[in-house]
């Protein structure tokens, strides 16, 4: 085994001392072995069709568009690769979310340029993805796994002279997994300092890095009480890819080194009167949530949830939590094997893993369907469960899953019978009466409160709570006349 052992030394020693390049960012040396800049503009261009496909395509709004491309190339001209041609992209995503590939592919949720206040704001999430891209920090992480495969590759390269191991070129087929995956807590205190150096010489307030650093901060806070969930983050948040504290924050300005701008320019009215009227929350490709319900123009279908649950719609599912941590699952199951399902009720009985009791066929508003039943344990604990599959079509089953603290069962079980029976088609002069939400830009009048334009907003809970987010404002907050804020509206 030692002639192996010195051949594999050999292959690690001149890998690593090849590895190491001049960060282009930071001026240190980092190991991008495994992803030249060259490789990183390939990745980039291949991978950027999958991400419009898995994140719902482009925000089709050339107003937004035109002027994140303008202010995203005011910050990539003031980075340290003025030269690398970098593509903004608004996807249709209602998340507050922001990610960057290699070679320059920079995104930004539609939702995260609702919660922002401000251009400056919104600046400061593009060069901190900026920083990501030039700092190479996916490059960085690509190479870092591959090394540690060093020894597999090593042995391959002893056992093949031609041709790329299998399993490297499966290792090469996660890439697209690796870039989307948080980074070490070095690397996103070095993209906040590189945002921060990057903002000042463009003209912005790096302090606003820091202003909506809280906005996420409350923005996620609703978002894990809607889910039930005080404690956790939501796994589709921008928190939860980009950890942040306000003292690593305050450290990057720090580290910038840079002197704050006499007049740094903040553009909020310039970003309110750009944002006003922007699609806010569900789009109708993925149906709609007005309150307690949810309705899909496209699919013409409908439902409604009881009092207290709140809808959560996403392009998977859409779930709903209620009262005694219950919780409510629907999906559609996929068309290739609807049509091959013959039977309902056994369909069910399939579906629940042949554990379930009381499997029997139901009509729902004339829709064949079927219910079962079963206690299960879960991640969470002992969970009752309710399952009912319902055809709307020859190639379409709608599933509902219900899910119920076991003491909480009894009181809720009529609630989620309702839910099964509110389900029904739209006609199709229904359909083309349902309205997305906007996001609209009020002036203050004397007189008005948050209290009062909170509850203009049509949504079930938590109003308060969403229109203080939104503004940048804590409780007990006033507001002044003449005040540009920020309300949803049908």
């Amino acid at each position: 085994m030692r002639p192996l052992i010195s051949a594999l030394a050999l292959i690690a020693l001149l890998l690593f001392a090849a590895a190491c390049s001049t960060n282009p960012a930071t001026g240190e040396q980092s190991f991008t072995a495994f992803m030249s800049e060259t490789d990183e503009l390939r990745v980039g261009a291949e991978e950027h069709p999958k991400i419009l496909k898995e994140m719902g395509g482009t925000y089709k709004n050339p107003t937004i568009q035109t002027y994140i491309d303008w202010v995203g190339e005011k910050l990539a001209k003031a980075s340290d690769r003025p030269d690398l041609k970098f593509t903004f992209t608004v996807l249709n995503d209602s998340n507050i979310n922001a990610f960057a590939l290699p070679g320059g592919y920079v995104y930004i949720t539609r939702g995260l340029i609702a919660l922002a206040e401000n251009e400056a704001e919104m600046a400061g999430v593009l060069a901190h993805e900026i920083g990501h891209v030039t700092a190479r920090h996916s490059a960085q992480r690509y190479s870092a796994a591959m090394a540690t495969n060093l020894g597999l590759i090593g042995a391959s390269i002893l056992g093949s002279v031609f041709g790329v191991p299998g399993d490297l070129n499966r290792l090469a087929g996660q890439v697209g997994q690796i870039y989307l995956q948080s980074y070490s807590r070095e690397q996103e205190l070095e993209a906040d300092m590189l945002a921060v150096r990057y903002m000042s010489k463009a003209g912005y307030d790096s302090r606003t890095l820091e202003t909506f650093f809280r906005k996420m901060a409350q923005h996620t806070s609703i978002t894990q009480r809607v889910r039930g969930r005080p404690n956790e983050d939501p796994a589709d948040n921008i928190m939860s890819t980009h950890p942040r504290t306000s003292d690593r924050i305050a450290q990057a300005i720090t580290l910038a080194r840079v002197p704050p701008n006499a007049d740094p320019r903040i553009g909020r009215e310039d970003y309110l009167a750009r944002i006003d009227g922007m699609l806010w929350g569900d789009s109708p490709e993925e149906g709609v949530v007005h309150g307690r319900v949810f309705e899909h123009p496209e699919l013409r279908i409908r439902f409604e949830v009881p009092p207290g649950f709140y809808l959560i719609n996403s392009p998977s599912q859409v779930s709903a939590h209620g009262p005694d941590r219950t919780v409510i699952l629907f999906n559609q199951l996929m068309q290739k094997e609807a049509a091959q399902v013959r039977d309902m009720r056994s369909y069910v009985s399939s579906w629940g893993g042949g554990r379930l009791r009381g499997v029997e066929r139901i009509d729902v508003n004339g829709l064949e369907a079927a219910t079962g039943s079963a206690r299960t344990d879960t991640s969470e604990g002992v969970r009752d469960v309710r399952l009912v599959a319902i055809r709307f079509a020859k190639d379409r089953i709608y599933r509902f899953l219900f899910l119920t603290l076991p003491e909480a069962t009894p009181r809720r079980s009529e609630d989620l019978r309702r839910v099964t029976y509110s389900f029904r088609a739209l006609t199709e002069a229904e359909a083309k009466t349902v309205k997305t939400l906007k996001l609209r830009v009020l002036t203050v009048n004397p007189g008005d409160t948050p209290d009062k334009l909170a509850n203009i907003m049509p949504l079930e809970s938590y109003k308060l709570d969403w229109f203080l987010a939104l503004n940048g404002l804590a409780p007990g907050d006033n507001l002044a006349p003449g005040a540009k804020v920020k309300v949803v509206t049908p």
